[in-house]
């Protein structure tokens, strides 16, 4: 446990200590107050880097709180721990691996030893592959079983096998290849397969399996169905390999399940799911959008590894990020964080967000198996701009929970119609403004009488609109979304989810949660079908089955 430094107590470091009185010498703080009482505000809680431009002025905070927070994250030895990460010491102690997704983005020449291996030419040996598969299918040199080119790929994985891949294909659309579409088959739900399947035809299919064991049972199952449609469309078992590959580590199982070994793209154990969109996992990336566009999304990504790196703490903006957001959740009550993208094509960035932070954080042990003693991970949660201030924007402005909020929004529009994207980018500086500013009652009883309402009117409907107001957000601009500032901005979000694995002395990197429903899973289906006659552990549970059992016809 001496990777970087041992687990602590966070909650009994002065810096802690420091920033519990902080908050109660800032419990009376107003933003609106402290914008008016100081020009330099804006530009004293402001950064750019790699094509990213971060305003976290509006913020519970001042230089006190920033510094008192740089403090924390300097007495739980931050900095020894990034170096850790990035040098393939084992940061991830319950499984005793490395987490280098990092490496997947460094150059060619660089050098990284993993128990005295170098990892690197191993790392751009695959990408080669990938390079090469991506040529041949864009060139129309890989033919199905009757010689006509592919035009359709399917990634068939779940988790961090299916969120980041699509995340990332969808939102550079604008970049996207002529001749190949991209699909996702993720969900167990038969009507999913059905649904994607009507609109393919096996002989220009290629099917991307996708599962670092090649165990994961929905992806399995979904392939052995992929497999069955396939063969049923005149596809045969000799021609296979022209229709399925996979990305595994597991080479045994994927050659038992008919694909060739040259058609099968390593994995690392060294590489968590959802940190996996960098590598071999990342082909319906390079598929829909080229080669040279997954090359720009990596480069980006290690601009972005070199900023978290090398740049101050108080400039740095995955640290920056990641301690506003321990600011919030331990020291003012916030249960929750919303992402909010002022962008179409980002629309899928707030469900691999959720796998990203949610399985990394939502812990409560240390690395040495203690119980914290404060709480962890928020619920990330949220989605397109201007649709949520029809939805779940009120609930921000004007709910009784605190809720920070990250705004993302790109300057220029792939799809410009009209002065749509200018409104769209009022509309989301004017959300973060009004977060911030609110209502006071006396705006509002003014802004009432103005319009002529009697007195007792005014009275009856002036607290109605109250906004607080007070309530923090980050707003994160870029030119445009394109692969390098895409991957720089995937790559800070991954950045401030370890960063708060950190400070609380927990392992973003595994999630042994996940694999306890899995193993239940099993036991429920053998009853299910009447494998298992031995009741469930419980009768809850138990009464579920028999109520399906009872009903289910087919």
């Amino acid at each position: 446990m001496a990777y970087y430094r041992t687990p602590h107590d966070v909650t009994t470091l002065p810096a802690w200590q420091a920033l519990t009185d902080h908050r109660k010498a800032m419990q009376n703080f107003s933003m609106r107050d402290a914008f008016n009482e100081d020009p330099q505000r804006f530009n004293d809680f402001t950064l750019s880097s790699a094509g990213l431009f971060l305003d976290y002025s509006k913020n519970l905070i001042n230089a006190e709180t920033r510094q008192l927070l740089v403090n924390l994250a300097n007495e739980v030895g931050l900095k020894d721990a990034i170096k850790a990460q990035y040098d393939g010491e084992p940061v991830n102690s319950s499984e005793n691996r490395p987490a280098l997704h990092t490496a997947l983005r460094r150059p060619v020449g660089d050098k990284l030893l993993v128990n005295g291996t170098n990892v690197m030419p191993e790392v751009h040996k695959v990408l080669n592959q990938i390079t090469d598969l991506v040529g041949r299918i864009h060139d129309g040199l890989w033919r199905g079983y009757t010689e006509k080119p592919i035009t359709d790929v399917v990634n068939i994985g779940i988790g961090g096998s299916f969120l980041g891949p699509e995340l990332v294909s969808e939102a550079l659309l604008s970049y996207g290849q002529k001749g190949v579409r991209c699909h996702y088959l993720a969900n167990i739900d038969g009507t999913e397969l059905h649904e994607l399947t009507a609109k393919l035809r096996a002989e220009t299919t290629l099917f991307i399996v996708s599962s670092k064991t090649f165990s994961t049972l929905e992806t399995l199952k979904n392939a052995t169905a992929a497999r069955a449609w396939y063969l049923a469309q005149g596809g045969s078992e000799a021609e296979l390999y022209r229709h399925f590959i996979a990305v595994s580590s597991n080479n045994a199982a994927a050659v038992a399940f008919g694909i060739r070994e040259e058609n099968i793209f390593p994995m690392w154990d060294w590489v968590g799911g959802r940190y996996s969109l960098w590598s071999a996992i990342g082909l319906p990336i390079a598929l829909a959008i080229g080669m040279s566009n997954f090359k720009e999304l990596l480069s980006g990504a290690y601009t972005m590894d070199q900023h978290f790196l090398n740049a101050d703490f108080e400039k740095n903006m995955p640290v920056l990020l990641g301690l506003l957001g321990v600011w919030y959740g331990n020291f003012w009550g916030a249960q929750s964080h919303a992402i909010l993208p002022y962008d179409h094509y980002l629309r899928n960035i707030t469900k691999h967000l959720q796998q990203l932070d949610m399985e990394s954080n939502g812990k409560s042990v240390r690395q040495d198996g203690v119980p914290v003693k404060t709480d962890t991970g928020p619920v990330i949660w949220g989605g397109v701009g201007c649709n949520g201030q029809h939805a779940y924007h009120q609930l921000l402005h004007q709910g009784t929970q605190l809720i920070p909020a990250d705004f993302i929004v790109p300057i220029v529009s792939f799809n410009p119609v009209s002065d749509h994207h200018q409104w769209l980018y009022a509309n989301c500086l004017s959300q973060s403004q009004a977060l911030m500013l609110g209502k006071t009652r006396e705006e509002a009883e003014a802004e009432l009488r103005a319009k002529g309402m009697p007195e007792d009117e005014v009275q009856r409907v002036a607290p109605h609109k109250v906004i607080p107001g007070n309530r923090p957000s980050n707003t994160i601009v870029c030119e445009r979304i394109s692969p390098r500032r895409l991957g720089a901005l995937v790559a800070m979000y991954e950045h401030k989810v370890f960063v708060q694995s950190v400070i609380w002395g927990t392992n973003a990197f595994d999630q042994w949660g996940v694999e306890l429903g899995k193993e239940l899973g099993k036991g429920v289906y053998s009853r299910l079908v009447g494998t298992e006659e031995t009741p469930a552990e419980d009768a809850s549970t138990q009464g579920l089955i028999n109520y399906f059992r009872g009903r289910h016809r087919g």
